[in-house]
């Protein structure tokens, strides 16, 4: 059972990652990777080191029990560093096992989009991007909407900045989060709730997550403590979609 609030479990073919923009400062799976290696846990000898971890492949297809996998948690499936071939190992399994869905998260949206202009997506998977600020993140947007896929949602977390209006046609779902851990960079509620209110107005799903390390008034403390309520907040949807 996975603790991201908006999956059940994680499937990791591919761990380790390589830093591409201010989203990826405090990076909670480098963190994790890093302690999993002082573990000796199989799988993170390399520690955050991108590696192919080809014997995971077949996970998900032992289980019967339909299930909402997050793809590489511990990862980026669209780095550059983890060939199409390799890819195409994953797209083949999420194919074999239509019962279950799959939410692919990138900040590779580039080479997502390359990867899908010659190739159909599958039906049970959701692409989405990493938003955390205007420079890096929003142009990621345009991107994913150019891609002909049944879901995408936007992952907003760390959110790092005003967003200001956003274009979210042919968008599903939208997460937002601040940050948590040390060092951990503050989050404004007003930023929230302008993207909240802007889901509402274009009928897309929004999912609040957590404030992180940063309160609604500006006071650190734990994430536990910060909690997840939002003022005002009406929903916390995860969309539907029939495959």
């Amino acid at each position: 059972m996975s603790k991201i609030e908006w999956t059940e479990q994680t499937w990791n073919p591919v761990v380790g990652c390589i830093k591409v923009s201010p989203g990826c400062k405090h990076c909670y799976a480098e963190t994790m990777s890093r302690r999993l290696q002082a573990m000796g846990a199989p799988g993170y000898e390399n520690g955050f080191k991108v590696s192919l971890r080809p014997e995971r492949l077949d996970y998900p297809l032992h289980r019967q029990k339909p299930t909402m996998y997050f793809v590489n948690s511990m990862s980026d499936l669209f780095q550059e560093e983890v060939p199409f071939s390799f890819v195409n190992q994953v797209m083949e399994v999420i194919q074999a096992t239509p019962w279950h869905t799959y939410q692919i998260l990138t900040k590779r949206s580039t080479r997502m989009r390359e990867y899908f202009e010659s190739r159909v997506v599958p039906g049970n998977a959701w692409l989405g991007v990493s938003v955390e600020d205007r420079k890096y993140g929003e142009p990621r947007i345009s991107e994913l909407q150019d891609i002909n896929a049944r879901t995408r949602f936007l992952s907003i977390e760390p959110l790092l900045e005003e967003l200001g209006t956003l274009s979210l046609e042919g968008i599903h779902w939208v997460i937002v989060g601040g940050e948590s851990g040390i060092g951990a960079r503050p989050m404004q509620e007003n930023w929230v709730t302008s993207i909240r209110d802007q889901c509402k107005t274009q009928g897309v799903d929004f999912f609040f997550k957590q404030w992180g390390a940063w309160g609604a008034d500006g006071v650190r403390r734990s994430k536990k403590a910060n909690g997840r309520e939002l003022q005002g907040r009406i929903w916390d949807m995860i969309p539907v979609i029939a495959v």
